[in-house]
This record gives C-alpha cells, structure tokens and sequence, in this order.
C-alpha cells in the first residue's frame, strides 16, 4: 500500500490540530535554542489570512505548511511534520505543494527565514536548491529562484 496522504487547505478547525503538529514537529530544537519563538502561535490567524495546507490522517493533522505572499515573492512562513511521520517525504510533499502554489499564484521567488541552530533544516533547504543571502543574529535568509516552466 502506497503512503500517500493528500495535502488540502486548513480550516479553522484544523487550528488546534496544527499547533500541536508544529510544537511536536519542534520540540526536538526547544531543548537546544534557548530563545526560540512560540512556532505555533497564531495558527487560527494564519488559517484566516495567510496560506495554510495540511496533510491529516483521520482528524490528526500530521503535517503543516504556511505560505504568505510578499512584495513580489512568497515567503515559506512554516513548515511542519510530526515527529512520528518523518522520513515518509511529507516535508518534500509539502516544499514541492509550496512552489507549485508560488508558481501559480505568478511569483518565481521565494524566501524563508530558520534558525542558525537548526542546521539540518539549513542542509536539507540547500540540497533543494534554496540559497543562503544572510545571518542576522540567530536568522538565517534564504531564497529559491523557481524556472518558468
């Protein structure tokens, strides 16, 4: 049987569901970086005025992303996957969703903000083609230019 969860919009009463997923899918960095954001703060706000897909199995919500058009690009605001379905593609499931959706919408640039702690997620977004612009404290910038197909 193939793992293939379908990615669809956030509802308003996936919020709950999604913070949670966020602060699972984080937990594992806010043993280690001290000043980190509340990463799931706001869900309901950004289910109502940003761009928010999820992945559920059943009523769980199990992955998360959010997306939030800029001045001429779009910015991966976040992107989550529950510890317990890491290492199924659902990160990469959600980043292709993410440039499909930035490519529809008529932008070819995108950009995020992680943390400098968080070199795995540095690694992975390079490996993807994202490039590194800028260190501003604990942030770290990074930008993907996507082809016109």
């Amino acid at each position: 049987m193939t793992y293939n969860p379908l990615i669809r919009h956030a509802q308003a009463t996936d919020a709950s569901a999604l913070a949670a997923c966020i602060d699972a899918a984080y937990a594992k960095y806010a043993k280690r970086i001290a000043d980190m954001p509340s990463v799931s703060e706001g869900c309901e706000e950004d289910i109502a005025n940003n761009q928010v897909w999820v992945i559920a199995l059943g009523e769980e919500v199990i992955a998360g992303l959010v997306l939030i058009a800029g001045d001429g690009f779009m910015k991966l605001a976040n992107l989550a996957v529950h510890p317990d379905h890491v290492g199924k593609g659902l990160g990469r499931k959600l980043i292709e969703h993410s440039e499909c959706e930035t490519k529809r919408q008529g932008f070819s640039e995108m950009r995020l903000n992680t943390h400098v702690d968080m070199p795995e997620n540095i690694r992975l977004y390079q490996y993807l083609g994202w490039t590194e612009v800028s260190r501003n404290d604990n942030t770290v910038s990074m930008e993907k230019f996507l082809p016109n197909d």
